[in-house]
């Protein structure tokens, strides 16, 4: 848990990059690891990898990032929001 949220900021991190950080196994960690940190809610896996949640954070006595924090997130509203494909008017 503390490599997840000092190396990868809070994640989210490929199981093969925290195994690689770890020197473990990805299957021991997928197999172990992984379901009892999921079962008591310290981590969650998303489309883009896992992510440590604020509860792992307090028991652990770490800074939860903001990132990981929809609160603290900064929002830019649809006026700021570059488009994708701006169209030129000459």
């Amino acid at each position: 848990m503390r490599t997840l949220v000092n190396v990868y900021d809070g994640g989210p991190a490929g199981i093969e990059a925290i195994a690689a950080t770890l020197g473990e196994e990805r299957d021991t960690l997928e197999d172990v690891v992984e379901p009892y940190l999921l079962q008591i809610g310290f981590v969650r896996r998303t489309k883009r990898g896992r992510e440590v949640t604020k509860q792992a954070c307090e028991h652990l006595g770490l800074k939860y990032p903001k990132k990981m924090d929809p609160a603290l997130r900064e929002h830019k509203s649809d006026a700021e929001q570059p488009e994708l494909f701006e169209q030129d008017n000459q």
